[in-house]
């Protein structure tokens, strides 16, 4: 509360304010203003996104408390795959944990993929809605997106944003045979599980000392198996993620990095995209100062000789909100 006073005592006076706010759950398909019952449904899930919904409603709270006359409006992470195909939301489940619980697959990272899809249509001249792109969002969470005619038809995220590609500190996809293994065997805790899972693995788990490409790429270089074997497993759950997205496809027409590991790490895109050419992605890819990228938002990589284009988009999650703002209060 006090940072946030501070910081409006230094701008302009906001005419709106918008939240990002990365699960809508099952009621909320839309970005929405945010009144009393909207503020209900999100405490409702916000266990299915513990590290990211806790803190934004305590953040929602304390601006419409600094901030009541303006109108505040939630923008979900999840709006932009609301329209994911049956088969690719579908877990294979029993039905009545599909009816009654509402297990189903979500996918995240959309404000960021919304950003992307835009700005990569840009650069390579074409409609969104003509397109099919792989985008893919590394950072401290990771996932990739199947993208066909401007539409999210697959994605590597689920139900929570614990699923799919290895992250920073999150375990990504694992065996649920594993989880009931540690459970049965080993007497861990649903709270120890959910700990572990989501602050102690990932690269931090498998390097032991960072969750930070950047320091693995610094230890791998100095002769540290373990980071290496960290960026090794992290760059091989990238590959596998971007090929299943791949397969939601007719054809690739552009691989697109986004995120801070995304855009600031080319030695990471380097490893991903030189063992993907099964896909026409070769690697050989240019390094664009990060300085550049920052002020032009983004860059084509790829040497443009023959393969699929890759393209680098700065992340624009903040920028993406302000649009949605707009457009939900008919700015």
């Amino acid at each position: 509360m006090a940072e946030l006073r501070n910081f409006l005592s230094d701008v302009p006076a906001p005419a709106a304010v918008g939240h990002r706010i990365v699960h809508s759950g099952p009621h909320l398909t839309g970005h929405t203003l945010i009144d009393a019952r909207v503020r209900a449904l999100l405490a409702d899930v916000a266990d299915l996104a513990p590290l990211h919904v806790t803190p934004a409603l305590r953040m929602v709270d304390a601006a419409r408390e600094l901030l009541p006359d303006v109108p505040h409006v939630a923008c979900f992470d999840t709006v932009f795959h609301k329209d994911l195909p049956a088969p690719a939301r579908t877990y294979a489940v029993p039905e009545r944990w599909r009816a009654e619980y509402g297990l189903r697959r979500y996918g995240f990272h959309g404000l960021s993929y919304a950003w992307a899809l835009q700005r990569a249509a840009q650069a390579l001249g074409r409609p969104v809605d003509d397109l099919q792109v792989v985008l893919v969002h590394l950072g401290g969470g990771c996932s990739a997106c199947a993208v066909r005619s401007g539409r999210s038809v697959d994605t590597t995220m689920g139900l929570t944003p614990l699923e799919g590609l290895v992250m920073s500190r999150r375990s990504g996809s694992l065996d649920p045979g594993a989880l009931l293994w540690l459970q049965r065997q080993h007497g861990l805790s649903t709270d120890e599980l959910d700990e572990a899972l989501h602050r102690h693995s990932g690269l931090l788990g498998v390097s032991g000392t960072s969750g930070d490409t950047r320091d693995l790429v610094r230890a791998r270089a100095e002769g540290d198996a373990a980071a290496a074997l960290a960026l090794e497993t992290f760059t091989l759950s990238c590959r596998r993620g971007i090929a299943s997205m791949a397969a939601s496809l007719d054809r690739l027409e552009a691989l697109v990095f986004t995120g801070e590991i995304g855009e600031d790490q080319p030695e990471v895109r380097e490893e991903i995209c030189s063992a993907l050419t099964v896909l026409g992605v070769r690697g050989g890819l240019l390094v664009p100062e990060l300085e550049d990228l920052m002020r032009e938002g983004l860059r084509r990589i790829d040497q443009a000789v023959s393969g699929v284009p890759v393209l680098v988009v700065a992340t624009g999650e903040t920028q993406q909100i302000a649009v949605e703002t707009r457009r939900v209060l008919g700015m």
